[in-house]
C-alpha cells in the first residue's frame, strides 16, 4: 500500500518530509484533520528502525491527537511531528532551529510542543523561528513543561477508571505496575505513593528505574514482566502496542489506565478488554492533560482555568465508562464516537456556513 493510499484511508491531510544536511534534521509532520482548528499536537525524538516506521508513526499520533483533540473539546485539529533519532546524543541547537523554520513555513496549520524525547529547551530553540510553538519556558509567558499536566490529568483519569472496576477511587493500597518512568510516569508515580498506592515499575532507561525505586519504594522489574506482574492497574507509559495478543495472555489487572498514546496495538483488543471486564481508559482521553494545559496558551495562559479543565477528564471517562455500560460496547468506541459526532457536527455547520457565503456572493455579484 502507497502513503497516499494509508493517507487516504484515514482522511489525512497533509505529511510533509523535513531535511536539514548540516544539523542532521530528519523528521515528519503529519497533519490529520483540522475541522476543528489548527492542528495541534507535540514533536517526538525517537530511534526509530526505519523511516517508514517514523512516518507510520507520526501519522498514526496525529490521528490520535485528531481524537484527543475534539474530545477534550479544544478548538484544534490533530497532527504530530517526529524527528528521527537519539534524543540522548542528537540533539543540537541548528537542528531544532531548522525544524521551527519548517514550522513556521505551514503558517499555522500546525503548531507543535514537546513530547517523548523532546523536552521545554528544544521549543525554546524552535521559538526563535516561529510562534508556532507551545510548552516554552515560562519566562515566555508559556505554561513550561507539560508533563505535570498531563500527569495529573492521568492520575484523575486513574481514579475514574478504578471507580469504575473497583466501585471506589480510592488508590490506597491498590497495586499500579508502571511500564516506563519517563518525565510524565515519574510525575503519575509521586501523585500514586502520596495516595499510598504500591508501584512496581519498569524502564529500559535503568537511572529511570532506580530513581522510582528510591524516591517511591517501588518494585523494579524487567521490560517483559511488567504486563504480567500481579497488579490491580497496568499503566502503559512508554511507546505505545502494549496492548498486544502477546500481553494479553498474562495481563492480570483490572483496570488499564496510563499516558502512553497508541496503547492498543489493533482495535480488536480494546474489544477483547472489554469481553474480559477489564476497564480500559481510552488513551487519547485520560491522557489529554498536557495538550489541554499547552492549549490555554493561545488563548493567554491561565494556569487556574487550564487545570480546572484537565480535572474534567475524571468526568469524561465517567460518561465515557456508563456509554460502555449501557450500550455494550468496547470504551474505545465509546471514545471515538463522542469525537466523531464533535468532529462532524462542525463539518456539517462549516458546509452550511460555506453553502449561505456561495449563495451571498453569487446574488452579490448577479447584483453587480
Amino acid at each position: 500500500m502507497s502513503w497516499f493510499e494509508v493517507m487516504e484511508h484515514h482522511d489525512y491531510e497533509e505529511l510533509v518530509l523535513c531535511q536539514d544536511k548540516a544539523s542532521g534534521l530528519k523528521a515528519i509532520i503529519a497533519i490529520h484533520d483540522t475541522t476543528l482548528g489548527p492542528a495541534l499536537g507535540g514533536t517526538r525524538m525517537w530511534t526509530y528502525a526505519s523511516e517508514e516506521a517514523a512516518i507510520e508513526d507520526a501519522l498514526r499520533l496525529s490521528r490520535g491527537m485528531t481524537y484527543k483533540n475534539a474530545v477534550s473539546g479544544l478548538n484544534l485539529g490533530g497532527g504530530k511531528a517526529v524527528i528521527i533519532g537519539d534524543p540522548r546524543r542528537d540533539k543540537n541547537e541548528a537542528m531544532f532551529r531548522a525544524f521551527g523554520r519548517y514550522i513556521q513555513g505551514l503558517n499555522g496549520r500546525y503548531v507543535t510542543a514537546e513530547d517523548v524525547g523532546t523536552s521545554e529547551e528544544d521549543m525554546n530553540l524552535i521559538y526563535q523561528e516561529t510562534d508556532y510553538v507551545t510548552g516554552i519556558s515560562p519566562s515566555y509567558g508559556s505554561s513550561g513543561n507539560p508533563s505535570p499536566a498531563t500527569a495529573w490529568g492521568v492520575y484523575r483519569g486513574m481514579k475514574a477508571a478504578a471507580k469504575e472496576a473497583f466501585g471506589t477511587d480510592l488508590l490506597e493500597g491498590k497495586t499500579v505496575a508502571v511500564q516506563g518512568v519517563g518525565n510524565v510516569a515519574m510525575s503519575l508515580c509521586k501523585y500514586l505513593y502520596e495516595e499510598g498506592a504500591r508501584l512496581i515499575v519498569t524502564d529500559i532507561h535503568k537511572d529511570s528505574v532506580k530513581q522510582a525505586v528510591d524516591r517511591f519504594g517501588a518494585t523494579a522489574v524487567d521490560p517483559g514482566e511488567i504486563t504480567g506482574a500481579e497488579c490491580d492497574i497496568y499503566a502503559p507509559c512508554a511507546l505505545g502496542g502494549t496492548i498486544n495478543d502477546d500481553t494479553l495472555k498474562t495481563l492480570k489487572a483490572k483496570v488499564v489506565a496510563g499516558c502512553a498514546n497508541n496503547q492498543l496495538l489493533e482495535p480488536r483488543h480494546g474489544d477483547i478488554l472489554h469481553e474480559r471486564g477489564i476497564v480500559y481508559a481510552p488513551d487519547y482521553v485520560i491522557n489529554a492533560g498536557g495538550v489541554i494545559n499547552i492549549a490555554d496558551e493561545l488563548n493567554g495562559y491561565n494556569s487556574e482555568r487550564a487545570w480546572s479543565k484537565i480535572g474534567e477528564i475524571y468526568t469524561s471517562l465517567e460518561k465515557i465508562f456508563e456509554t460502555s455500560r449501557t450500550e455494550g460496547i468496547a470504551t474505545y468506541i465509546a471514545a471515538d464516537r463522542l469525537a466523531e459526532r464533535r468532529i462532524e457536527l462542525m463539518k456539517n455547520t462549516r458546509s452550511t456556513f460555506l453553502q449561505q457565503g456561495h449563495h451571498a456572493l453569487s446574488a452579490r455579484r448577479l447584483r453587480g
